[in-house]
């Protein structure tokens, strides 16, 4: 663990001293939704909420914090699922929220860049690069709350990472403000810049617990010409598998998103949301939705109607839908991306984001499963990014009974997963980051010499341990 410090809380006669090196107006009461994550795992505090407006406010207010040892937690777009953007216990911390840091400070379509302040909005941006004749491929289903900081600090992946990459493939440069209060001006724009260590790669993922992120040069894309999209109906995770690969050979970095859904997904939105379309009269145990962006000249309904039949003739496709216009392809990702809102709705027990390499994903769905069941009498909704091992394997109780009936199973449940995830030589934390709920299996799964310099990095860039302290490692 990192060394306790003795944090003290954001009290009145902190807020008054910090208020008076900021303009009127930056700190406020902290709202309701500052201090609640959406799967309501845990209950937030804070002294005071700081809304600052450029990075020197920042600056000012974690010297004030770093200097009379108050803890400072980070607040985005609050759509985080591990807990990182609230404080259950200790001292109430200054809770800084970058939403009024919301400009974008270039967009430069020939130069496929675009640098924005924290506070902005995936959609925001990904508007912006369209606006400039580029696409921002970031996209995950938060996309309308989501925020540029709190994105870079998760390392957020979503549905394009199969060939955009994570956010980290995505950023070309920073701008950090450190506990201490010093400035780092890192918003390179360049490809290519091997200038020592690289403090960005070091910044994103680190979910505010070694500075503070407040803008960020982002790399834009050329859009694709024509796109297209399909849900094909397969045999099991297995022949998924084979069948990626089939498109692969066949279709290359033209393969947008391949996604896996499990049958309890459509049907969770059957019982919750049915005024979401779905394709098929009979729920499949298992399908995909493949989605392709190809360049000018290209049929992407061509391309998905041979893979179709490919698919079919090796035994992996049975049935299938191609979209015919963008509507149609926009009701397919609605499909996909309603799920995680059909999930709460019903209330998950315990829910994992997980990854596994490819070739295990078939061995890992098919052991879970029955041991699970031999646990008790469990739902399972498995869906993900298929195409880089990413799975949401998420475990509900059966019809008719809800999750607080099975609150004591839960730290079961998760350590059976969780075990054979790394069994397979996976990762218990795909894409949603540590936080606060996977602090312990960091340090159960966690490479030991790899942890011991994480807490030397912890230590050496936040001595006073201001900086969302508990989140990543525990105190």
């Amino acid at each position: 663990m990192v060394q306790a410090q003795a944090l003290n809380a954001a009290d009145a006669a902190f807020c008054e001293a910090l208020a008076a090196r900021l303009p009127e107006g930056i700190l406020r009461k902290p709202e309701a939704r500052h201090l609640e994550e959406p799967r309501g795992r845990y209950a937030g505090q804070g002294g005071v909420l700081a809304c600052p407006t450029d990075v020197e406010q920042v600056s000012t207010i974690l010297r004030a914090a770093q200097a009379a040892r108050v803890g400072v937690v980070p607040y985005s777009g609050g759509t985080g699922l591990v807990g990182g953007q609230v404080a259950p216990d200790g001292a109430a911390p200054v809770i800084i929220s970058l939403e009024r840091m919301n400009r974008f400070r270039l967009v430069d379509g020939p130069g496929n860049v675009l640098v924005a302040e924290a506070g902005c909005i995936l959609a925001d941006v990904q508007a912006a690069a369209e606006n400039a004749g580029r696409l921002f491929p970031l996209s995950l289903a938060s996309e309308g709350s989501a925020r540029v900081g709190g994105l870079l600090g998760t390392n957020a992946g979503g549905t394009g990472v199969l060939r955009w990459g994570n956010m980290r493939d995505l950023c070309l440069g920073l701008e950090v403000v450190f506990a201490d209060g010093q400035i780092w001006q890192g918003l390179k724009r360049l490809r290519k810049n091997n200038m020592g260590y690289d403090l960005r790669h070091l910044m994103i993922g680190s979910e505010g617990t070694l500075g503070i992120i407040t803008a960020a040069s982002l790399r834009l894309v050329a859009r694709p010409a024509r796109q297209g999209a399909a849900l094909m109906v397969v045999r099991d995770p297995g022949a998924a598998l084979e069948l990626l690969a089939l498109a692969q050979s066949r279709l290359g970095e033209g393969i947008s998103a391949f996604e896996l859904m499990g049958g309890m997904g459509p049907r969770f939105l059957a019982e919750t949301m049915p005024q979401v379309r779905q394709p098929f009269a009979q729920v499949p145990d298992w399908m995909v939705l493949i989605d392709l962006g190809l360049p000018e000249g290209l049929d992407p309904g061509a391309a998905l109607e041979a893979l179709f039949e490919a698919g079919a003739e090796g035994g992996m496709v049975s049935d299938g839908v191609i979209a015919q216009s963008e509507g149609q392809r926009v009701q397919f990702w609605e499909l996909r991306e309603s799920i995680p809102e059909a999930n709460r709705r019903i209330g998950a027990i315990s829910s994992h984001d997980i990854s596994v390499p490819l070739g295990a994903v078939p061995a890992f769905i098919a052991q879970a499963g029955p041991a699970l069941a031999a646990m008790g009498d469990y739902r399972i909704n498995c869906f993900g990014h298929l195409g880089d091992g990413n799975l949401h394997y998420n475990v509900f109780p059966a019809a008719g009974r809800n999750r607080a009936e099975h609150e004591a199973e839960r730290g079961a449940i998760k350590r059976l997963v969780h075990d054979l995830v790394h069994a397979l030589g996976g990762s218990v934390s795909a894409e949603h980051g540590v936080g606060r709920m996977k602090t312990e299996d960091l340090e159960r799964y966690g490479d030991p010499v790899a942890l011991g310099v994480m807490r030397q990095i912890k230590a050496t860039l936040d001595p006073a341990g201001i900086l969302n302290p508990g989140a990543v490692l525990r105190r």
